[in-house]
């Protein structure tokens, strides 16, 4: 387990109990007790946690982590939601994106799609995107146009929220809006942790022909403090092979299709 992943299983831990001992954390992840405390010192000193004497204690921030932390989780799984979601986009069309480890992932795939690429009938993709790592993963393309809406940036995610990034938005158009989300669920429809975020996902929702929501089992039936969409609005939900029969009926039987990867 290399660094990262080693910190994002122990703000996770933190996340579930609240306080974890360094003997816990080291049996928990089978390392060794001197890791453990350079790892909490690491971590409180970029106040992700508080270090308390033999342990950590959390800050109450660890249900938003920042991206960079979130990578390793479920990170197969979102490589083959990427490339299925990655698989609805057509040359020509306008594709919004929105920031996270999923929507990162559908980027790249659609980055490496050489029908994207081709200049010979000038075909080209026009992504319109909030989040600064998604601009970056596709500005090496020169087939794409990237078009990134303003704001301020949220570090956690790397997105652009507020009134600034809302007034581009209200005047395009976008053929699709491929949207990661910290939850979805058949009745509350899809939502996410930070109400900026959510603002600015709806803003998309509201200015697509076609809404995909691309999200892996784990967050299936799952709730978040603001909504960004009524299920009704919801076209496609693009999830992984670890949903279960039971957890993807109530989208089918809200006339949500279905794809897993």
């Amino acid at each position: 387990m290399d660094r990262y992943a080693r910190w994002n299983a122990l703000l996770e831990l933190l996340t579930e109990s609240g306080r974890v001992s360094v003997e816990d954390a080291a049996q928990r992840l089978n390392v060794s007790q001197a890791t453990i405390r350079r790892d909490f010192d690491q971590l409180g000193q970029q106040q992700m946690i508080t270090r308390t004497r033999g342990g950590a204690v959390a800050n109450g921030v660890s249900y938003d982590l920042p991206l960079r932390y979130k990578t390793a989780k479920h990170s197969a799984e979102k490589q083959r939601i990427g490339a299925a979601a990655a698989a609805i986009v057509e040359p020509g069309m306008v594709v919004g994106l929105n920031g996270g480890t999923t929507t990162t992932e559908v980027a790249r795939a659609l980055a490496v799609r050489p029908d994207l690429n081709s200049s010979a009938d000038g075909a080209q993709l026009t992504i319109v995107t909030n989040a600064l790592n998604i601009a970056n993963e596709l500005l090496v393309r020169s087939r794409m146009k990237i078009v990134v809406a303003g704001g301020v940036v949220r570090p956690q995610s790397f997105e652009l929220v507020g009134p600034l990034g809302g007034a581009l938005l209200r005047e395009v158009t976008l053929d699709v809006a491929l949207l990661g989300v910290n939850a979805i669920d058949a009745t509350l429809g899809a939502a996410a942790h930070h109400e900026g975020e959510a603002a600015m996902n709806a803003l998309m929702v509201a200015r697509a022909r076609r809404v995909v929501i691309i999200a892996d089992s784990s967050k299936l039936g799952g709730h978040a403090f603001a909504r960004i969409c009524p299920i009704d609005r919801v076209e496609t939900l693009v999830t992984d092979s670890g949903a279960t029969p039971e957890a993807v009926a109530p989208f089918r039987a809200a006339g949500v299709r279905v794809i897993t990867a």
